[in-house]
C-alpha cells in the first residue's frame, strides 16, 4: 500500500516521489528509514501515477486542513507536471481548496532544464525552499547536490524568479550547528532573494 497523503497536524502532504538530486548530511533517508515523524511508510515502492494521486487526493474532506503539502520523501518537483495537473484538477473540483505549498529543493529548474517558475503562478500559493547554509560552500557540504556548486546557483535563481510570482517565499535552515551569526547571514541572503527565513529544529532519528 503506498502512502500517497497523509495528515499531520492541521495540514495534508502529498507524497508522489522518492527521487532526489541531494543527499543531504541530516536527511533520514541515508539511516534506513521509510518514514519520518510525520508518517512511517514515506517510500514509495514504486511512484503513482497522477490519476492515483487525483483518486487519493479526490477521497479527503477538506474542510480538515488548513493547507495541502507537496513534499515527499524525495523531491518533489522531479514531478513537477503532475503536481500542477494535480492542483489544476483539484480546483476545479474541490470547493474552497486551502492554499496549496510546495516543500522543494529549489533545483526545479535545473532538473527540468527550464524556467518553471512562470507556470507556479495562480497555482501555488506558498515555497519552502531548503537554504541550510549562507555561502556556496556550506550548501554544497550540507546538501551533497548531485549538480554540485552549480546547484547553489539555480537554487538562489529559482527562489528569486519564484519570489516574483508566488505570495509566499519562505527559505529554511535547519538549526543543528548553526551559529547565530550563520543564521543571521541566512537571513539577509533570503531577505535580498524577496523570501523570508524560518529556522527548523534539528530532530534526531
Amino acid at each position: 500500500m503506498m502512502t500517497i497523503s497523509y495528515k499531520y497536524g492541521d495540514s495534508l502532504y502529498v507524497n508522489l516521489t522518492n527521487k532526489c538530486d541531494c543527499a543531504c548530511t541530516f536527511c533520514l533517508r541515508h539511516n534506513g528509514h521509510k518514514g519520518s515523524i510525520y508518517a512511517n511508510d514515506l517510500w514509495l515502492e514504486r511512484e503513482p501515477t497522477r490519476e492515483e494521486a487525483l483518486a487519493d487526493l479526490l477521497a479527503r474532506d477538506y474542510s480538515h486542513y488548513r493547507q495541502v503539502v507537496f513534499c515527499g520523501f524525495g523531491e518533489p518537483t522531479y514531478r513537477l507536471d503532475d503536481i500542477l495537473w494535480l492542483v489544476d484538477r483539484l480546483k476545479e473540483q474541490v470547493p474552497n481548496l486551502p492554499p496549496v505549498r510546495i516543500n522543494t529543493n529549489g533545483h526545479a529548474n535545473l532538473i527540468h532544464g527550464r524556467d518553471v517558475t512562470p507556470e507556479l503562478k495562480g497555482r501555488i500559493d506558498a515555497l519552502s525552499i531548503s537554504l541550510n547554509g549562507s555561502t556556496m560552500a556550506e550548501y554544497v557540504a550540507v546538501t551533497r547536490p548531485q549538480a554540485g556548486t552549480a546547484a547553489w546557483d539555480a537554487m538562489l535563481s529559482f527562489t528569486r524568479k519564484a519570489a516574483l510570482v508566488v505570495p509566499t517565499v519562505q527559505m529554511t535552515i535547519v538549526d543543528k550547528d548553526k551559529s547565530p551569526a550563520e543564521i543571521d547571514a541566512c537571513r539577509l541572503l533570503a531577505e535580498s532573494l524577496g523570501a523570508t527565513l524560518r529556522v527548523r529544529a534539528y530532530v534526531a532519528d
